[in-house]
């Protein structure tokens, strides 16, 4: 078999399947070693307790999947058409979802073209053992590693991967493999250089130092991975901001004439890209699980989504339709929501600001 020769039919093989890269790569990540391990003993990884477990899986892919010798990444561009996502960052009565959970669920589309890529391989390479398996942020992968060493780009100060064609719009996914194909040559320049705007820009100050992110700040996170109670110095920040931060990509010089994507699965679902506060808080629970069905919405729960939008309301127009809303919901509400409730209510109604 022709190694080199099924190495370039894989890449062409990604590109019809609806990927926008596709690049090879060995499995040695000894060089982050020290930076990960770094970050956990900082606790900068928060309640993401699954960023500790399998460390030694995550930093040698041989562990996770037996005999793996290389790992093709894909990347597939997710930003949607005609969006103008500064415009909602900018209308307080609105409430901003990050761009990636807009549609469909990221790991069902790209695990999906990444099984059908597995099986065209498969089909190729039919008189040789060989062995795949595919991952979407779905186990313990050091993704962005391994896709600057398969040459898709640069891991930038906002610690998302960058490329130059393309931003950093895009998901990422891989396939472990026993086949020994040619690897790519792994990217080496670094187009950050001095620019600082996702650190300037960040709401929480979240990025602490270029390319160490403190979860434990970030809005994602909060939003998302967190599922206590936010912290009140953090709140005011967050502004509109419900599920998700896109920032540190807003203002990304590389971003600028990033392409939009042209996978239908990934347009707007439920006017989500411009939806208003008060409708999104006077959803049932039903209505969240309903509009939220095959969304990545779904990571997080009701009362977390209720949580968020009590949060954002706080940080928006005082208006007598808000505060009746906030405080209707507060008869039973269970305790972690009755105080960002609460929150929300003493900060429309000119209360002090106990974080200030």
């Amino acid at each position: 078999m022709n190694l080199e020769s099924l190495a370039e039919q894989i890449k062409g093989w990604g590109l019809e399947l609806g990927f926008q890269q596709v690049g090879v790569t060995d499995t040695d990540l000894s060089a982050y070693r020290s930076k990960l391990t770094e970050w956990l003993a900082a606790g900068h990884h928060g309640e993401m307790s699954y960023m500790a477990r399998n460390l030694d899986k995550r930093l040698d892919p041989a562990l996770l999947e037996a005999d793996t010798c290389r790992v093709i990444v894909a990347r597939m561009n997710y930003r949607p058409p005609d969006d103008d996502p500064i415009a909602v960052l900018k209308s307080p009565d609105k409430g901003y979802v990050s761009r990636y959970a807009l549609g469909r669920d990221y790991h069902k589309v790209v695990r999906r073209r990444l099984a059908l890529l597995g099986r065209r391989i498969d089909a190729a390479a039919a008189r040789v053992d060989g062995r795949y398996r595919a991952f979407t942020d779905s186990a313990p992968v050091l993704e962005k590693a391994l896709a600057e060493k398969a040459g898709l780009g640069w891991i930038g100060k906002h610690t998302l991967l960058l490329n130059r064609e393309a931003g950093s719009w895009f998901f990422l996914g891989e396939i472990y493999t026993n086949l020994p194909l040619p690897a790519d040559e792994p990217t080496t320049d670094n187009g950050c250089g001095n620019c600082r705007a996702c650190m300037t820009v960040c709401p929480t100050q979240a990025i602490v130092a270029p390319h160490r992110l403190d979860a434990r700040r970030c809005i994602s996170y909060l939003t998302i991975e967190h599922q206590g109670s936010i912290p009140e110095a953090l709140r005011a920040p967050m502004g509109n901001r419900v599920f998700g931060c896109d920032d540190c990509q807003l203002y990304c010089p590389w971003n600028r004439e990033a392409p939009d994507t042209l996978e239908v699965d990934f347009s707007p679902r439920h006017g989500l890209d411009q939806a208003q506060l008060l409708a999104l808080f006077q959803w049932t629970e039903a209505e969240f699980l309903e509009r939220t069905r095959g969304s990545a919405i779904r990571r997080i729960n009701f009362q977390q989504w209720q949580r968020n939008l009590a949060v954002a309301l706080g940080n928006g127009s005082p208006s007598p339709e808000v505060l009746a809303a906030l405080h209707l919901r507060l008869d039973g509400a269970p305790a972690l929501l009755r105080e960002h409730l609460q929150w929300a209510i003493d900060r429309l109604e000119g209360r002090p600001d106990r974080s200030a």
